[in-house]
């Protein structure tokens, strides 16, 4: 039990409760011996398993029950940014694809339910804290296809590329000519659908496809929320392909997660049990130090680095409340369990976002040894400058 004071009551499967601080604002009933003992334990990843596994109910406003839940684990003696550590494994195809068909393949209505129109499932751009969820991701992709300096006729390599936001926007708005990988088969249909209705057929092709089978060579490579899955170990396989996929005058781009510890070893998102077993399989999150040496050794020059971490704390307030506004309908389509491993990983990472145990970067990237001028301009105003589109455009 706690030391110091949390605004937290446990009660027991037999009526009984004890608060252990003044006015609390979340309860945790105990339905059994396990889940009392998950609560004795006091760490993210017990309390996490409890919940998920139906040992403990928790009553509350989300961001209250994650706060509480931290401050149970640190009280407890352990490090709230830091999870046991999850057994690895080899990143095989086959296995990579068994990851991603668990966390992406729930159902395309699923993630509709609670994702913005165009189901952007990655980090957004908030020009103001104020900007609604869809202004914010239409605002991320266009950051990212802007600061490619993206031009008509150029074609695009777009490695994992969701349920086609980013592919689409960048031969609508962009004239590029669009490849787009995906390991999911439900993101694969819903994506091929949505080009199609865009009458962008021709323009734009969606393949089922792993990052390694990819041939050709790319104007402008785009990786979005995709490389969380590569693993540390195949983190140099990742981007010497990138580089082998890219123009000589190309230019690629990798927004990513990160961990914020500078050995790159585990975190509440990247690793732990909980993470592991619930959430995302084999999910590994390399330093950002660790990222920018790896591009190097395999000749890929970095040009700009941004970090959007208080940008994906918003991200994900934003999904988990929507998550808990459309609470019934996602209980029917995804059964209790995984409504609730949903629930509280979405809060629980707008908290570690918020807290800074995990950042996200976007870093810009050319070849090494490239002559002349290059295929950037000269400064970063070009970012921000003309090349950017109106708040709701």
């Amino acid at each position: 039990m706690p030391e110091a004071p949390v605004p937290l009551r446990l009660e027991l499967w037999n009526g009984q409760g004890i608060s252990l601080g003044p006015e609390p604002t979340v309860t945790i009933r105990a339905r059994g011996l396990a889940g009392l003992q998950a609560v004795a334990r006091s760490t993210l990843d017990a309390l996490g398993e409890a919940y998920v596994e139906g040992e403990i109910d928790i009553e509350g406003a989300l961001p209250d029950v994650i706060a509480v839940a931290a401050d149970l684990a640190a009280q407890g003696g352990g490090d709230p940014a830091r999870a046991a550590p999850a057994s690895r494994q080899a990143h095989s195809r086959a296995r990579d694809r068994a990851a991603i068909a668990y966390h992406y393949d729930v159902s395309n209505e699923f993630y509709a339910a609670w994702l913005d129109p165009r189901m952007v499932y990655s980090c957004a751009y908030f020009h103001d804290e104020a900007d609604t969820l869809e202004q914010a991701q239409l605002q991320k992709i266009d950051h990212i296809l802007t600061k490619l300096a993206l031009r008509p006729g150029q074609r695009l390599l777009d490695i994992g590329c969701g349920w086609g936001a980013l592919a689409i926007r960048a031969a609508e708005r962009f004239g590029a000519r669009v490849l787009g990988v995906t390991l999911s088969q439900q993101q694969y249909e819903l994506a091929r659908e949505r080009v199609a209705a865009a009458g962008l057929a021709g323009r734009v092709e969606i393949r089922i496809e792993d990052y390694r089978d990819v041939r050709g060579q790319f104007d402008r490579i785009t990786s979005v929320g995709m490389f969380e899955h590569v693993g540390l170990a195949n983190l140099a396989t990742y981007f010497r392909r990138m580089h082998a996929l890219l123009a000589d005058d190309g230019v690629a781009l990798n927004h990513g997660i990160t961990s914020t510890d500078p050995e790159s070893r585990d975190s509440p998102y990247g690793g732990g049990d909980f993470i592991e077993r619930y959430v995302f399989p084999d999910g590994e999150l390399p330093h950002l130090g660790l990222v920018a040496r790896t591009m190097a050794e395999a000749g890929l020059e970095v040009m700009d680095v941004e970090n959007l971490r208080r940008h994906y704390a918003l991200t994900c307030r934003h999904w988990a409340e929507r998550f808990e506004a459309a609470g019934p309908r996602l209980l029917e389509l995804a059964g209790e369990k995984r409504h609730r491993i949903w629930r509280v990983y979405l809060a629980g990472c707008a908290h570690a976002f918020d807290q800074g145990w995990v950042a996200i970067h976007q870093v810009l990237a050319v070849k090494q040894g490239a002559t002349g001028k290059g295929p950037l301009p000269l400064t970063r105003d070009y970012m921000y400058g003309a090349g950017r589109l109106p708040t709701g455009h």
